[in-house]
């Protein structure tokens, strides 16, 4: 079974190694980093790389695809490019198309997600809906064999639920454990519905000026 994680530049690390970390460890599974050209990717703060081993042309056929998001997802809506085109070309024949945060931007460039129901980072909603989609403010969202994460670390969920689909809910099980995925977060301000409002406000004007300094919105995953 081939895993495709298309990365490039500007995408967020965790929406494509949180998912990874989860799915190598299914059965037979390999995973793959594919990117326009093979080599180094670089992540949005510029920091990290992560190596794309195959171009995206190379990967002809995978049987499952993760789309993480990031800052670089906003030059990308177009039909014509070049990871857009690929998806639209694949996604046909996958058993599994999937993104992480505003990974669903892409797949909704493609046409993936036209009338769907998705998700995405909650900053990113209402050009979810622009671009085709009924994004929906759920974690994740499953319909048919397209499932859509929230934002950055929602992937990690996403990617438990497809391993449960794809190898029973007992390994699924395994891997989380094996993973010690058992989250005790210091703050119960992970969505904007939990969040006070001055928090909300604190992060508004962090992405505010990131957009105006990136012409993106910086960290969305």
């Amino acid at each position: 079974m081939q895993i495709a994680i298309p990365i490039y530049p500007a995408f967020t690390a965790l929406d494509a190694v949180g998912p990874y970390e989860v799915l190598q460890r299914l059965p037979g599974a390999e995973v793959v980093f594919c990117s326009q050209q093979a080599g180094p990717v670089r992540t949005e703060q510029g920091m990290l790389a992560v190596v794309a081993d195959r171009t995206l042309a190379e990967v002809e056929g995978p049987d499952v695809v993760v789309v993480p998001g990031g800052a670089g997802t906003r030059h990308m809506l177009d039909a014509d490019d070049p990871y857009v085109r690929w998806l639209a070309d694949v996604h046909p024949g996958t058993e599994w198309t999937t993104s992480v945060c505003t990974g669903s931007l892409l797949l909704a460039a493609a046409g993936v997600l036209d009338g769907v129901d998705a998700t995405t980072h909650w900053a990113a909603r209402g050009l979810l809906d622009e671009l085709g989609a009924c994004a929906v403010g759920e974690r994740v969202v499953e319909r048919g064999k397209v499932v859509t994460a929230a934002g950055v670390s929602a992937g990690i969920d996403m990617a438990l639920r497809l391993a449960d689909r794809i190898a029973g809910t007992e390994t699924a099980k395994a891997i989380q454990l094996g993973i010690e995925y058992d989250p005790e977060p210091p703050f119960d301000t992970g969505s904007p519905e939990k969040a006070p409002q001055t928090v909300l406000e604190a992060c508004g004007l962090g992405l505010a000026a990131e957009d105006a300094r990136a012409a993106g919105v910086h960290g969305l995953g």
